[in-house]
């Protein structure tokens, strides 16, 4: 439910992404655990991490008003 929260708010805001199914993609899964989460949505911006759906975070790592 939060991933797609994410992908929505990321797409109505005209921000590429790269979409990352940690189920289907074992390396994705890696890079998930390298990271030290195992949780998911999680969003990294300019090597900030946004775990779950956080709206207020999202808007101020990409500087949207």
């Amino acid at each position: 439910m939060f991933c797609a929260k994410v992908k929505e708010f990321l797409s109505q805001n005209n921000i590429a992404f790269t979409d990352r199914n940690v189920a289907a993609d074992e390396a994705a899964l890696n890079e998930l655990e390298k990271l030290g989460y195992m949780t998911t949505p999680v969003t990294v911006i300019d090597g900030e991490v946004v775990i779950g759906f956080d709206a207020p975070k999202l808007r101020r790592l990409l500087h949207i008003n």
